[in-house]
C-alpha cells in the first residue's frame, strides 16, 4: 500500500527520452487509490497540522478524462487551508479541443478580476500541461505552479493513456507534436514550479513528470499511485507547504 506520508526532493535529471510505459504490476497498483483516499480522509489531525496559506486564489485542473469530481478532495483540502479555490470550469478533460485555450484564458481573466491577485495553479496529470502553458503565457498573473504526475518532456508515448489520448485527439483536435512544440513544452517556467512524481505511478512513466533544472523549479518524489495524487497524504503535504510560501521567498522542498 502506497500511503507513506514522506516526500523527498529529487536529485539529478532522469532520462525521459528513453522512458517506457509503466509495467503491468504498477498499473494494477492503481487499484489502491481508494485506500489512499480513505487513509487521507481518516487523517484529519495530520491534515489540519499542515501549513495554511494567505488566502490567494488557487486554480485546480483535472487530469485526462477526469472532471471536477476527481479534484473534489484536493479542492476541499485547499479551502480548509484558507485559499480561494477554483475548478477549471471546463467539465471533463478530453484533451485538446477547439477553443480550449481561449476559454482557459477567459477563466484566468475571471479569477484575476475577481480576486485582484496572482494565482497559483495546481495541475493533475494532463491538467498540469495546461497549468504550465497558462503560466508560460501569463507569468505576471501566476504566482506558482504545482504539477502532479504531469508528462512534460521525453517519450510522451511512455504512458498507459497514450492510445486513448491519440484516439480522442485526432482530426481537428490533433496536436502536431513537432520537436519545437515538445521543446517549448519541456522548457522550465519563469515562476516557482514544483513537479511531483511517483515511481509507483501506473499510468505515466515517472521520468516524464520531472522538469529540467531551473533556479525556481524542483522535482519532488512521493509514493502515490497516479490516480491518488490528488488525495495522497504526502502529495497534500507538499502542496500545502509550497503554496504557503510568501511571495518572493521561494525555497526548495526540504523533505
Amino acid at each position: 500500500m502506497t500511503t507513506s506520508t514522506k516526500a523527498r526532493p529529487a536529485t539529478g535529471t532522469p532520462d525521459a527520452d528513453r522512458a517506457h510505459a509503466p509495467r503491468p504490476h504498477l498499473w494494477l497498483r492503481e487499484g489502491l487509490t481508494g485506500l489512499e483516499l480513505a487513509h487521507s480522509a481518516a487523517s484529519r489531525r495530520y491534515l489540519a497540522g499542515l501549513p495554511s496559506g494567505d488566502g490567494h486564489p488557487v486554480l485546480v485542473l483535472p487530469g485526462f478524462l477526469a472532471g471536477a469530481s476527481s479534484t473534489g478532495f484536493l479542492r476541499g483540502f485547499l479551502r480548509s487551508k484558507g485559499y480561494r479555490v477554483y475548478d477549471w470550469g471546463q467539465g471533463r478533460n478530453m484533451g485538446v479541443r477547439q477553443g480550449l485555450r481561449g476559454r482557459l484564458s477567459e477563466r484566468l481573466d475571471h479569477i484575476s478580476q475577481r480576486t485582484g491577485q496572482p494565482m497559483s495553479i495546481v495541475g493533475w496529470s494532463a491538467g498540469g500541461i495546461y497549468a504550465r502553458e497558462i503560466a508560460r503565457e501569463n507569468p505576471d498573473r501566476v504566482r506558482s505552479v504545482i504539477t502532479m504526475g504531469t508528462p512534460m518532456r521525453g517519450n510522451l508515448r511512455a504512458t498507459s493513456a497514450w492510445p486513448a489520448y491519440t484516439l480522442l485527439n485526432r482530426g481537428r483536435n490533433a496536436v502536431d507534436l513537432t520537436p519545437e512544440v515538445l521543446g517549448s513544452r519541456a522548457a522550465p517556467l519563469s515562476v516557482p514550479t514544483t513537479c511531483i512524481y511517483s515511481r509507483y505511478d501506473g499510468i505515466v512513466a515517472w521520468e516524464l513528470c520531472t522538469s529540467l533544472p531551473a533556479p525556481t523549479t524542483e522535482n519532488v518524489e512521493v509514493r502515490s499511485t497516479h490516480l491518488g495524487f490528488g488525495h495522497h497524504r504526502a502529495t497534500l503535504a507538499v502542496v500545502a507547504d509550497r503554496l504557503a510560501q510568501p511571495v518572493g521567498t521561494w525555497r526548495p522542498w526540504a523533505g
